[in-house]
């Protein structure tokens, strides 16, 4: 990749090509690099790296080859300056927070998000100082109001989990801006494939690579994105003390899942779109949340802002919990479990699940009822999917 600049090469040659730097072995696939710590051609050599005066490895803690080839591929897709790779999508949470503030800043913050997102910032950063109130991610006024001389950080997930409600993401970037905070965005739903929230004015991305960057439920894995003062200092001086990092073996996986982003989130979209689609005009549904349907509060946003509506379908099914569950468990197809971003369809109820640590009163503000059930539509065949979920109906 030394004779041309990566900038000018399309999103999908990036994805396969870019961050790769051959050893003297000339191997065409990235290697692994399965060792804790490197050997130095002398002492002065030794302080030198640990100094920072030398660039090199040091410990795999924190420079690893392979970890480094999938951060500078992830940066290139985000259009960041930077990306450090972290243990999690939670890890990648934990550590903009840890790196970024301090006791008494104040996060506003969407309250449609991952619950365990909530119980973070709500159980755990606030035992050491840092508040965080939740808004409405689609009301504007909210979060300007909710905005505080302490304010530090505008956190959002969008599309959001399990909803799918799309934030205005440059609406949002030029109201944390003018009031000196930054905006945080995570990304997981979309990747950089459909979505690139640096492009629109945010300041930082974060990645739970275990979903579609991997794309086939391999690995745990998490990034964050930004410029090289926040990101390349602040963030990756947390994750090197601390120690939340991403292994070289995992890095690697999620080298590969980046070869195939593209086509695999393509593909995501079609399906999702048909079966969404589809639900709508099931008898026992109440109401589908798909930014790709017409009847999307904010379709019109997520046509301009992504480049598809990912993979994520969520519907209102007549009967509450006891529906929900019945419908779930006919699914011979679906996969049940709470993950998402596979090549297999996954099927879940956010209200015991994922969003299960939530108060009743959390889940309500959030609007996730007990009819709720979420789809991770995967790339099997739609019309296997439809027949599964006719099952489930059928089992009401």
């Amino acid at each position: 990749m030394s004779k041309v600049d990566e900038n000018e090469l399309a999103f999908e040659t990036r994805a396969i090509r870019a961050g790769q730097q051959r050893t003297a072995e000339g191997e065409h696939s990235e290697p692994i690099f399965p060792t804790s710590s490197y050997v130095f051609g002398s002492a002065a050599e030794a302080a030198a790296r640990f100094s920072g005066e030398q660039p090199g490895n040091i410990y795999s803690r924190f420079t690893n080859p392979t970890v480094r080839t999938f951060e500078q591929r992830l940066a290139s897709l985000e259009g960041g300056e930077r990306c450090v790779a972290t243990a999690s999508g939670m890890a990648a949470i934990l550590a903009t927070c840890a790196g970024l503030l301090k006791a008494g800043d104040h996060i506003v913050s969407s309250r449609s998000i991952f619950g365990t997102t909530t119980m973070l910032f709500t159980n755990y950063l606030a035992k050491f100082g840092i508040d965080t109130s939740f808004v409405a991610l689609t009301d504007p006024d909210a979060w300007s109001s909710a905005i505080r001389d302490s304010t530090r950080l505008l956190f959002v997930e969008t599309p959001s989990n399990p909803l799918t409600e799309v934030a205005d993401i440059a609406q949002l970037a030029k109201l944390a801006h003018a009031r000196d905070c930054l905006l945080v965005v995570d990304n997981c739903f979309c990747t950089p494939a459909l979505q690139q929230p640096l492009k629109d004015g945010a300041d930082i991305v974060i990645h739970s690579a275990t979903k579609y960057l991997d794309g086939q439920g391999r690995c745990i894995g998490g990034a964050v994105v930004g410029d090289e003062e926040r990101v390349g200092k602040d963030i990756y001086g947390f994750l090197r003390t601390a120690g939340p990092t991403m292994s070289p073996f995992n890095a690697w996986v999620f080298l590969k899942g980046l070869e195939t982003l593209s086509v695999r989130m393509q593909a995501h979209c079609e399906r999702a779109l048909a079966l969404a689609q589809w639900l709508e005009a099931q008898a026992g549904v109440e109401r589908v949340y798909y930014p790709g349907l017409k009847s999307h509060p904010q379709h019109a946003l997520a046509a301009r802002q992504q480049q598809g509506s990912g993979g994520i379908v969520s519907f209102d099914v007549r009967g509450g919990k006891a529906s929900a569950w019945k419908l779930i468990d006919a699914t011979a197809i679906f996969s049940i479990t709470a993950n998402l971003g596979d090549t297999k369809s996954t099927v879940t109820h956010p209200a015991t699940t994922t969003h299960g640590r939530l108060t009743p009163e959390q889940r309500t503000e959030a609007g996730i009822g007990d009819g709720l059930i979420r789809l991770a539509v995967g790339l099997e065949s739609v019309d296997d999917l439809k027949a599964d979920l006719a099952r489930g109906f059928a089992a009401l």
